[in-house]
């Protein structure tokens, strides 16, 4: 199970030629040499991967959920595309309606609302990364502290104590493996030392469309 440390890693998950036939995919119709790209639940590539039997049998191995994807994003950290990510915990969720009292303050991106979601409901929440390159010290990798994910962090001094009392872990991984992550994790990257891509499919996971208090996801 991931929650004691709020990460897992799992290489071989994926072969090179699968992540090429993503890439390839996705360049079909996105401009992927972008920092970023949101919304890619709605193409239909990253929506057949998200939902591979792969992925989905290892959301329940390491969280226990019949796990239903509902938010893409791919990141591409090369060349001009290069930046540094500071310590933060990941807390909005795309949603389609309002909101109740208990998540916070909404905004849109890129067309899609999202909401700050409750500590409760970020619990229930799995992210897998599939790297389509290699992840290697020198490409800009993760960092995480484990077991940081246990407590919602709210105020600047709890933040900065919690990365320098915590101990900092880089993930590398190999193209075609995976980083399980909670969103509470606290992480950051660096930037690129080399000119190496670091392509990265993130998928988030949800245990159901409808949360608890009835605030259901959007695809995003």
């Amino acid at each position: 199970m991931i929650d004691s440390g709020g990460y897992a890693v799992r290489e071989n998950i994926f072969s090179r030629d699968e992540c090429e036939s993503i890439l390839a995919k996705l360049s079909e119709s996105l401009d992927i040499s972008r920092a970023g790209v949101r919304n890619l639940m709605r193409v239909e590539a990253v929506a057949r991967v998200a939902n591979d039997h792969r992925l989905l049998g290892l959301a329940h191995e390491l969280a226990g959920i019949s796990a239903i994807p509902f938010k893409a994003t791919l990141f591409n950290k090369v060349g001009k595309a290069n930046w540094l990510v500071a310590w933060h915990q990941d807390t909005a969720l795309p949603v389609e309606d309002k909101v109740p009292e208990g998540w916070g303050p909404t905004s849109v991106k890129e067309g899609v609302k999202f909401a700050h979601a409750p500590t409760r409901i970020l619990n229930k929440i799995l992210a897998l990364r599939i790297h389509l390159d290699h992840s290697t010290s020198s490409n800009g990798p993760l960092r995480v502290i484990p077991g940081s994910h246990q407590n919602r962090i709210l105020e600047d001094a709890e933040f900065r104590q919690v990365i320098e009392n915590g101990s900092q872990i880089e993930l590398t991984v190999n193209c075609g493996g995976v980083i399980a992550m909670r969103p509470l994790l606290v992480h950051s990257s660096s930037k690129c030392r080399q000119d190496e891509p670091r392509r990265v499919l993130h998928i988030e996971y949800a245990e159901a469309m409808a949360t608890e208090d009835g605030v259901r996801l959007a695809l995003a």
